[in-house]
């Protein structure tokens, strides 16, 4: 398991008021990719849906966030929104810009794609940054890839493609990062 502690509070982070834990009782975890309305608010929600179903949220403060910032501010795509709910996933959050400040307050930051792992890796290198970073992908043992294609560009078939990907490799994630009993 990854130690962790709580960032400080922001609007999309709220999970059973993780602020009001004790810091070293719950691990946050940040999903990023480049505009931050279809993969990382879809990562987001799956996990926050696992993480209830096993009884842990209030072990996790989970957020999700874009390199860019073109979409700051908007809800998922109505793609994302819709592919979730249709798996009784519910996806609340609103697009933000990663700040050099996540790379020290969240414990575990996974990108979708290389190119915003990249991206992340400078921005830690230079912010001095303490998270774990990576892919998502790798915590499904069955992926034929290691990155979650962005499916902006294309119909509802990806979305549910890409949902399925986010889900198989959220649940490894979480038993990566499972409490000990």
């Amino acid at each position: 398991m990854f130690a962790g502690h709580v960032p400080p509070a922001l609007p999309s982070l709220p999970m059973d008021s993780p602020a009001s834990l004790p810091a070293s009782s719950a691990t946050s975890v940040l999903f990023v990719c480049l505009g931050n309305i279809c993969r990382p608010p879809l990562a987001e929600g799956v996990f926050r849906h696992l993480v209830a179903e096993a009884g842990l949220a209030e072990r996790f403060v989970v957020d999700s966030a874009g390199t860019g910032a073109w979409h700051e501010g908007e809800p998922a795509d109505p793609r994302s929104i819709q592919v979730a709910a249709a798996h009784g996933v519910t996806l609340e959050g609103r697009a933000r810009q990663v700040v050099p400040d996540d790379l020290r307050r969240f414990d575990v930051v996974v990108a979708m794609d290389r190119d915003n792992l990249a991206v992340l890796e400078a921005i830690s290198s230079s912010a001095g940054g303490t998270a774990r970073l990576h892919l998502l992908r790798e915590f499904d043992p069955a992926a034929d890839g290691d990155e979650v294609p962005d499916p902006y560009y294309g119909g509802p078939h990806g979305f549910e493609k890409v949902y399925h990907m986010v889900h198989a490799a959220c649940e490894g994630l979480l038993r990566e990062l499972m409490p000990a009993p």
